[in-house]
């Protein structure tokens, strides 16, 4: 929970922190630079997860890992409490390396807890589930409120300080929050030292962590340039190098190399997927600033607060979600078609989103056309997220089980990316051109929505037999 607070709280003032004047203590960057800058940052985070995966496996165990990575974390938010651009972005550069470590050994933890075939494990996950989106809600409120909120700007000149550097205040905040998570996992964490323990070091162990550290450096070197004029082609091959590999392994004889087909298929879906909803932080935080009122129910209403909405519908609609997966039983759909379905509400999010856009020549608009956003988008998580990395596992050979999970971390890094490239084309926020933006993309994630329905049927028999 506290891990999440401190994540989703820095996430939700980043791109309005640099996008806001130098004049005003921000950075200045262009809204365009920023979402790039933004969509790097978010794919870092997934991308680091897989050599923090490596480091855990053969070096420090998934206990000390997060441990360190927490502490990193921290170090990470403290540095952006202070008000230089170099101290922000090392902030940023910390914050990817702490939660590489930090992000698949906790998840790792939670499942060690459990032996093999205790039916208490699906519990335990919900309860973990629980505690990310608990301090995914209540993060923005904090650090929203320290950063844009005018009776805390009001209350930090009464003591002295300059208002302009509310905002890292509010990262100092994120900083709290992961120390406080800190505390409790070694304080109250007593029942885990026998959980993630150090593996017993065999030869080779650095050799391979190394290896796994350069490769994943040299993707994110292949992205990185991706963004560079000339280059930017390359960022076809994030998704034109995934459907090459559905087809490639999609027609193998082979049933375990066949069931690869139906894991690439998922993979793109994901990417699909993140690449939208992931704008959260970006083109669509910039919307709620520039172009949403800032009172609702006569009450004050920083932009940054509209990130606590899609936590607060997960924990609501998860419930609802598990309920209805259960009494449908038999009679749910099947993977591919939950995937399908949470790609066309994903587009009906946007498609919401297009008459919000052309009111903006009025004025600003009513809060309601983004909470309406943000509740379709969760209803196709619910149909996508919890559905995919449990089909990865069982599609995956039994000896690649690792290594695919890996997979279902690119597939969100990707996603992420994409998100910031797309974010970019909001610009400055010109009035007349959103509806174009809003409805472009959503009619992007339609044409790929009507793809994944033709190819339900040639998806499920790649699965041999795999519900």
């Amino acid at each position: 929970m506290w891990e999440r607070f401190s994540f989703y709280g820095m996430r939700a003032l980043l791109v309005l922190f640099m996008t806001l004047p130098i004049a005003q203590a921000g950075l200045g960057i262009s809204a365009e630079r920023a979402a790039i800058i933004y969509g790097t940052y978010t794919m870092s985070v997934y991308m680091m997860s897989i050599p923090g995966g490596a480091i855990a496996d053969n070096l420090l165990g998934s206990r000390l890992s997060v441990l360190v990575g927490g502490l990193i974390i921290a170090a990470g938010h403290f540095s952006m409490a202070f008000p230089t651009e170099e101290m922000f972005f090392l902030g940023l550069f910390l914050v990817v390396i702490g939660t590489g470590l930090l992000k698949p050994n906790i998840s790792a933890m939670v499942g060690q807890l459990y032996a093999e075939g205790d039916t208490r494990r699906d519990a335990g996950f919900s309860i973990f589930y629980m505690g990310i989106n608990i301090g995914a809600f209540l993060a923005p409120f904090v650090t929203g409120t320290l950063a844009q909120h005018s009776a805390f700007k009001r209350l930090l000149a009464e003591w002295g300080f300059n208002p302009d550097h509310s905002w890292h205040w509010g990262f100092a905040a994120a900083g709290v929050g992961m120390l406080l998570g800190v505390i409790v996992f070694v304080v109250f964490g007593k029942g885990l030292r026998e959980v993630g323990p150090p593996p017993v070091r065999v030869p080779g162990a650095w050799r391979n962590t190394a290896l796994t550290i350069g490769g994943t450096a040299a993707l994110w070197a292949f992205v990185a340039l991706s963004d560079r004029p000339g280059f930017t082609w390359l960022r076809s091959v994030y998704l034109l190098g995934p459907v090459a590999l559905m087809l490639a392994y999609g027609y193998r004889k082979d049933i375990e190399l066949r069931r690869l087909g139906a894991v690439f298929y998922f993979f793109i879906g994901a990417l699909v997927f993140w690449a939208i909803y992931e704008q959260a932080g970006s083109s669509l935080t910039l919307f709620a600033d520039r172009f949403t009122q800032e009172t609702f129910l006569g009450i004050e209403f920083p932009s940054s607060w509209y990130q606590s909405a899609s936590p607060a519908f997960v924990i609501l609609l998860a419930i609802l979600f598990s309920v209805l997966w259960t009494k449908l039983g038999n009679r749910q759909p099947s993977s591919p078609m939950k995937f399908t379905l949470g790609l066309f509400a994903l587009g009906a999010s946007f498609v919401v989103m297009i008459p919000a856009a052309r009111l903006t020549a009025e004025g600003r608009v009513s809060p309601g056309w983004l909470l309406a956003m943000y509740f379709l988008q969760v209803v196709g998580e619910m149909c996508l997220s919890p559905v995919g990395l449990s089909t990865f596992t069982k599609l995956s050979p039994p000896r690649f089980v690792g290594l695919m999970l890996g997979v279902w971390f690119l597939a969100a890094a990707f996603g992420n990316k994409l998100a910031g490239v797309l974010a970019s084309a909001f610009g400055e926020g010109d009035a007349s051109n959103l509806d174009a933006f809003f409805s472009q993309q959503a009619i992007g994630v339609f044409v790929i929505a009507g793809i994944f329905l033709v190819l339900v049927p040639w998806v499920k028999r790649r699965m041999g037999g795999v519900l």
